[in-house]
């Protein structure tokens, strides 16, 4: 049962006047809004404010969330602001379904030292000075590519509609937990032979990029924060078993939803 609440709220008039509103209606359903340990996140604002819900949990898998749109395309939001009372409505009678989301996991190695990280969109490595990125990629230890270009960006399939679109990569449906591996301007030439087109992984697949001896100095972004590293030995990326879960109108379509926000 979902009963203590918690809201991320985009610091915009549209988006505090959609929480007033959403606060005073909850109360009077019995909801409690708390600061911590909430069965359910809600985000009001766009994309970047529900991937800032789930960082910010630490991609807590316990508990549930839905987003409300106040912002522009709002992929990820499940909610119009003018739906506020329907979306109690559903909730108070158990009318949600749950999607459960992949997670990309993301280790990198440096000097002695590997961090850890999650991504819920995507990953994209690039040369620390944004000159030519020189990696070796491979796929549970075969062989893929030498990568030399402006980059190459991870994304998993939930993120296949944000940053990896804008590259010409493919749209994933959320159902299939995989990996994609989009180069970010590959060299092609007599020279250099790189892949030109996004490949995708299956789940439980490792993805190695190794940065060429001199070309290790590299900048990470993750879901859209910047992170520069010294000295990369190695990076590892995969989705496996970890997930979040998303609450889903009953008649949510996936490919509805694609062609609501990018087509209509």
């Amino acid at each position: 049962m979902i009963k203590n609440i918690k809201i991320y709220c985009n610091n915009d008039i549209k988006s505090n006047n959609t929480k007033k509103e959403l606060i005073k209606k909850l109360e009077e359903n019995k909801y409690k809004i708390v600061t911590e340990n909430e069965d359910l996140g809600v985000a009001i604002g766009g994309d970047g404010s529900f991937l800032r819900m789930i960082k910010s949990t630490n991609f807590n898998d316990e508990t549930y969330y839905i987003g409300i749109n106040t912002g522009t395309l709002g992929f990820a939001q499940e909610v119009r602001d003018d739906e506020i009372d329907d979306f109690i409505e559903k909730l108070k009678n158990d009318q949600y379904k749950t999607e459960k989301i992949s997670v990309l996991e993301l280790e990198v190695e440096t000097n002695g030292k590997t961090e850890k990280m999650y991504a819920l969109n995507d990953v994209t490595i690039r040369d620390s000075e944004l000159n030519t990125t020189k990696l070796n990629i491979e796929i549970d230890e075969h062989k893929l590519e030498k990568f030399v270009g402006d980059g190459i960006l991870v994304s998993t399939s939930f993120g296949s509609t944000a940053y990896n679109l804008s590259f010409g990569g493919a749209v994933i449906c959320n159902d299939l937990h995989t990996t994609q591996i989009t180069p970010i301007a590959p060299l092609n030439s007599k020279a250099y032979r790189n892949l030109l087109n996004s490949i995708v992984i299956p789940q439980d697949s490792i993805i190695t990029v190794e940065p060429e001896e001199n070309k290790d100095n590299l900048i990470i972004t993750v879901d859209g924060e910047n992170k520069f590293y010294d000295n990369v030995k190695k990076i590892n990326m995969y989705v496996k078993d970890k997930r979040i879960k998303m609450l889903r109108k009953q008649e949510y379509n996936f490919i509805d939803k694609v062609n609501e926000k990018f087509l209509k």
